[in-house]
């Protein structure tokens, strides 16, 4: 990988990510840059589902609506939100549905993640369920719908590029936020400025961006992304490459416990002689929490416990440490693995296989050398 952004990127600032699709514009972080306890907006993941719209000409006017089974509809902008309610800030991991799906065996369908499809910002916004409030929600209420301003990838702005929506339940969360800030700074373009939803723990789909619209329904969302096959699964476990037919399938919502090494790179080479591996990474498990990471050097026989940073709030990750003692030199393969405060951990190899490849989470693996 060079050390120079692509020149897709240039423009934006960006770090040396990763380019897995031109049009729409999508992008993944290499581990190694997810080293940051907050991720800086320049090693941010970029998914795109369709082209991007017309920057904002003053992020202050920008508006949305917030219309359907509510009391009231309501037409805010951005300076609207921060006026009449209160901003809170969350640090929380915002993650694609598909990462880690180039690990499926056979391959999957969709952009060929492999885990750098996830970040960890600070996020600055308004709690959506503080909007909902004083629209007034209808006892009919019970999902939401979103919509932003970019175009379809064909360029048609009349079409909605993605629309996804959730349950109340969810938009309820005071962690559900119409975000405008990231990183203390006004929320960049190319994340969604200037105004965007942030769903944490689900796929990062649910987080529309340039956000225009929340329609309050009265049934689950139809709208692109929310049928056919788009971020569902399976309802039972189908053999890899399987034709699903008519087995039933269920919306992907809280995503499984995953975990990185962001230090040291794969490929790492240390001085002869060296004999403890100073690892640390990060974990997330969803919508919960992570209860313990562990890392081994012989496959699994022996794990060694990692430590771990207590996180600053609901879905920021965990950050972890770990002393790996090494028997000589040579060459190693060091995997991490997390388990969730439900006991459900990673696995060696993907058992999940689903045609359009979500919710994969094996074992990160590095490779170094030493001597």
């Amino acid at each position: 990988m060079t050390d120079l952004p692509h020149p897709l990127l240039r423009p934006h600032g960006k770090d040396r990510l990763a380019v897995l699709g031109e049009t729409p514009l999508v992008a993944e972080t290499p581990e190694d840059l997810l080293d940051d306890e907050t991720t800086p907006a320049a090693r941010f993941f970029i998914r795109n589902n369709g082209l991007l719209p017309q920057p904002a000409g003053d992020a202050e006017s920008w508006t949305f609506v917030i219309d359907g089974e509510v009391e009231q509809a309501l037409r805010l902008s951005v300076a609207d939100l921060k006026n009449r309610f209160e901003t809170k800030t969350f640090r929380m991991v915002l993650e694609c549905g598909g990462n880690g799906r180039s690990f499926f065996a056979p391959q999957a369908e969709g952009n060929p993640w492999t885990n750098g499809g996830v970040g960890c910002a600070e996020w600055t916004g308004i709690s959506l369920a503080d909007v909902l409030t004083a629209a007034g929600l209808k006892a009919s209420a019970s999902h939401t719908a979103h919509y932003g301003a970019d175009p379809d990838k064909h360029g048609d702005a009349g079409k909605p590029s993605i629309s996804r929506g959730m349950p109340l339940a969810k938009a309820l969360d005071e962690h559900t936020l119409l975000a405008f800030a990231m990183n203390g700074e006004a929320l960049p373009f190319l994340h969604g400025g200037p105004l965007r939803l942030v769903v944490p723990g689900w796929p990062g789909s649910l987080s529309q961006k340039w956000l225009t619209r929340i329609w309050i329904r009265d049934r689950e969302h139809d709208g692109p992304g929310m049928t056919g096959l788009s971020y569902r699964v399976p309802v039972q476990p189908v053999a890899p490459g399987e034709e699903v037919g008519d087995i039933p399938s269920q919306i992907l919502e809280s995503m499984p416990v995953r975990s990185i090494v962001s230090c040291p790179a794969d490929g790492a080479v240390y001085s002869a002689g060296t004999r403890l591996l100073d690892l640390r990474g990060a974990a997330w498990a969803g919508d919960d929490g992570v209860s313990k990471v562990e890392v081994t050097v012989d496959g699994g026989a022996t794990w060694i416990a990692a430590t771990l940073t207590p996180p600053r709030n609901r879905y920021d990750w965990t950050r972890w440490r770990a002393d790996l003692p090494l028997a000589s030199d040579g060459f190693y393969e060091v995997h991490v693995r997390a388990t969730d405060t439900r006991g459900r951990s990673q696995p060696f190899r993907a058992a999940n296989w689903n045609p359009n490849g979500y919710g994969c989470n094996v074992m990160h693996r590095v490779a170094v050398r030493v001597g």
